[in-house]
């Protein structure tokens, strides 16, 4: 905050100090959700391409993303052309996914908030 008297300006910051745990905490739940939602991108890319499940790498993102997606089947119709098929829950399970990481890792800011501060 700035404040002018005259021909004085006075600049005055508060500082919260946070505790490496509350950082770590957050930064821990950004990594999780990081790691869901790029699974379910993948996910996502290969079904829209029509990746093979011949290969094991695919068949791998499937059934480890299957878990994450299973909530959302059945909110929207799946659309597919031929092999492609655009997997509408994918996407509902990314933004839900993206949502409560958020939400997480905002409730961990809030609690472990620290009362001091320099000034």
């Amino acid at each position: 905050m700035e404040a002018v008297r005259g021909n004085t300006t006075t600049t005055t910051e508060t500082t919260t100090v946070r505790s490496a745990y509350s950082v770590r905490a957050e930064q821990a739940v950004w990594l999780v959700t990081g790691i869901v939602t790029a699974l379910l991108i993948i996910r996502f890319v290969f079904k829209l391409l029509a990746a093979s499940t011949q290969a094991s790498f695919v068949t791998f993102i499937y059934d480890l993303t299957q878990v994450f997606v299973a909530p959302f089947h059945g909110i929207f119709n799946t659309a597919a052309n031929g092999r492609n098929v655009f997997e509408p829950e994918s996407v509902v399970a990314i933004v839900i996914y993206l949502l409560i990481g958020w939400a997480i890792a905002s409730l961990v800011r809030v609690v472990t908030r620290g009362g001091a501060s320099e000034g």
